[in-house]
């Protein structure tokens, strides 16, 4: 039996863009439904730490920093390649009109977040113009949010509920998912979608499987499909051509393995998969997992061979897709000593014990360098070599062969004491060897939208009723990462795109 249910606007997903749409509809007066594949809300945007990439927005303006619209086009034209300029142009336009359509809204509120940009290049503003939710308490929110929000990455893979206090993507999730329901949204967890329904050629709802059998949720308006990309299907993957392992990605488990892309594909959308994925050197976990890393404060990365490869301090797509390059990288050994006690000098998230990680094997240690390279199967004399270069390096305070320190995101993590505070010598025996693979945080290749969000058949004509978001479509960056919340500030603007059509 079919049951059915209709809504004026049906989203697929609940990350970051997701829930853009659809606090915006239902706040509109657009009877909207989330339906989500997971018992929880927030995806991959909930692991996040939160930040915005939303140019020239009051937020920033508040803050007294160096942003515009102006600087932001400056610094995209001198990035991006390729790039569909009336789309990029349309998520400048409207930026901080969402900033200040959100803001305008008491369950909203961001504050500036300093982290810089990933790219030296015209435009750049110093420390960043990234924005963030601020932090909200748990006993602020009615309890239904609380319940739903999906538990930081570290928590959540240790089945381990949420904190008290709600930060960065958690903090987004709950903020937008308050509004949705304060305003008489309606959500649906735990159901798939399987297909689009279709009258004649309009897209009018959605089809998705419950135990007890097959529904379908029907939209008098639209349909909006922000449901992550497809990273967590290994077929997919391999076809697009995603460097990379479902069990490296940092999507939760289970989520994102493309069905509602193949839906809209199975009806004639468009795809464009050249913008492949956002990507991360990620610490293998014991049991196999991969953890976004970032921030290098010491140590240096080897391949098979024992020898560097790029600067360790750049940006973690730029050095993901370093370590994609050469099948010698993949996976990498990260080599650090003992000055920080035995803890990985780096943000991973998560780190997980080094007492597991040794008893795993994923992290080695020895008292020489000879033995550490017996340890990770690379060749001692080159390993003894990379590492007296790069010790001379530290000393000198240039790092000849990579540059690292060279630039304001190299330094910003940076804490050494030497003349250049990002390289600081591996000399402190024992020596830890932490084995790095490549992980991502979702793939950017999908269905091909237009400047309104709506979804294109390959005649470049829209498919009536279907609108897109977030990692499900073709990133308007393509293969770029401009800077931190790149991907949640892209999602939410095509997703507000999207409404706006959906209202006209």
């Amino acid at each position: 039996m079919t049951e059915e249910r209709e809504y004026d606007v049906v989203v697929v997903g609940s990350g970051g863009g997701a829930l853009t749409g659809a606090f915006l509809a239902q706040r509109a007066g657009l009877t909207t439904v989330v339906v989500e594949k997971t018992a929880l809300l927030g995806g991959t945007s909930a692991y996040s730490g939160g930040a915005c990439w939303l140019p020239g927005s009051q937020v920033q303006q508040r803050a007294g920093i160096s942003d515009s619209t102006a600087g932001a086009r400056d610094y995209l034209a001198a990035v991006l390649e390729d790039a569909d300029e009336a789309k990029v142009e349309a998520f400048l336009q409207h930026a901080p009109e969402l900033v200040a359509d959100l803001e305008a809204d008491p369950a909203i509120d961001f504050e500036w977040l300093p982290f810089p940009e990933y790219y030296a290049a015209p435009g750049r503003v110093p420390f960043g113009r990234s924005i963030q939710p601020t932090n909200v308490k748990r006993g602020e929110l009615p309890a239904a949010v609380g319940d739903l929000v999906r538990p930081p990455v570290e928590r959540d893979r240790a089945g381990e509920g949420g904190r008290n206090t709600l930060s960065g993507g958690q903090s987004l999730i709950a903020r937008l998912l308050d509004g949705f329901l304060r305003d008489g949204g309606t959500v649906l967890t735990e159901l798939p979608v399987t297909g689009l329904v279709l009258d004649d050629d309009r897209v009018a709802g959605v089809a998705a499987m419950t135990p007890e059998g097959p529904v379908e949720i029907r939209a008098r308006r639209g349909v909006l499909i922000a449901a992550g990309g497809f990273e967590g299907n290994a077929e997919e993957r391999a076809a697009h051509g995603v460097p990379g392992d479902v069990a490296w990605t940092m999507a939760p488990a289970g989520t994102n393995t493309g069905e509602p892309i193949r839906a809209a594909v199975a009806i004639g959308a468009a795809t464009d998969y050249r913008g492949i994925g956002w990507f991360c050197p990620g610490l293998e976990q014991p049991d196999g997992g991969g953890s976004f890393t970032l921030g290098f404060r010491s140590g240096l990365m080897v391949d098979s061979y024992g020898e560097r490869y790029a600067n360790e301090a750049l940006p973690y797509d730029r050095f993901g897709r370093e370590m994609a390059k050469a099948p010698e990288r993949i996976p990498s050994w990260f080599v650090f000593d003992s000055r920080e006690g035995g803890r990985l000098p780096a943000i991973a998230m998560p780190e997980g014990d080094p007492a597991a990680h040794l008893a795993a094997g994923t992290w080695v240690r020895a008292d020489t360098l000879e033995e550490l390279a017996g340890l990770i199967g690379v060749p001692a004399e080159a390993l003894l070599a990379t590492v007296e270069r790069f010790n001379a390096f530290c000393e000198s305070g240039v790092d000849e062969d990579f540059g690292r320190g060279e630039d304001e995101y190299d330094t910003f993590f940076a804490g050494g004491t030497g003349p250049n505070k990002a390289l600081t010598a591996c000399s402190e025996p024992p020596y830890v060897a932490a084995r790095f693979v490549l992980s991502d945080l979702g793939t950017k290749g999908g269905l091909v939208t237009d400047v309104a969000g709506r979804v294109l058949r390959e005649d470049g004509s829209p498919i009536p009723g279907l609108y897109a978001s977030s990692n499900s479509t073709a990133s308007v960056f393509g293969q770029q990462y401009p800077g931190p919340g790149a991907p949640l500030g892209s999602a939410m603007v095509f997703a507000s795109l999207a409404v706006r059509d959906l209202l006209a």
